[in-house]
């Protein structure tokens, strides 16, 4: 089991983040047509695409498997960073709709998304592999061996 360590201020501002985001959202309600109103509830994560993400790990290995359907693998990029974070990001591209057609209600999320995770020290950020099949990326993260600091004693005069 590896070990993440907390950083009180990443989850200060991600809560700022998801409180915006949630404001933003509710006063887009107001912008929708009055049909989409009145057939049943607009749930405010259905507007913005945020794929689901599972992470895993066993002895050697950390897998992320994200749910990304309806997309392409063009649609998708990957990187990690200096600082051992993993991002990724995309766009899910909204279909054409059929001009005849009338909506009453559309549930399918559309927009750019990008997750990030901070990987511990024990990932070799150099033999990532990823993998997109079915509408789903597939992320292999090997674990490394990291050396644990010697203990010493110092004397105190």
């Amino acid at each position: 089991m590896s070990i993440v360590r907390y950083e009180p201020f990443r989850t200060l501002e991600q809560l700022s983040n998801d409180v915006n985001r949630q404001f933003s959202d509710i006063f887009r309600v107001f912008d929708m047509p009055l049909s989409t109103r009145l057939f049943g509830d607009v749930a405010t994560s259905s507007m913005n695409f945020n794929p689901r993400v599972d992470v895993s790990e066993d002895e050697n290995t950390v897998y992320f498997h994200v749910e990304l359907p309806g997309m392409e693998k063009e649609d998708v990029s990957v990187t990690v960073n200096e600082h051992r974070v993993l991002t990724i990001k995309g766009e899910k591209k909204q279909e054409s709709k059929e001009e005849k057609k009338n909506y009453i209600r559309t549930e399918r999320s559309y927009g750019t998304f990008m997750r990030s995770f901070h990987l511990p020290d024990n990932i070799n950020v150099d033999s990532i592999n990823a993998e997109f099949t079915k509408g789903v990326l597939n992320l292999t993260l090997p674990k490394i061996s990291v050396e644990t600091p010697k203990e010493r004693t110092i004397t105190v005069e």
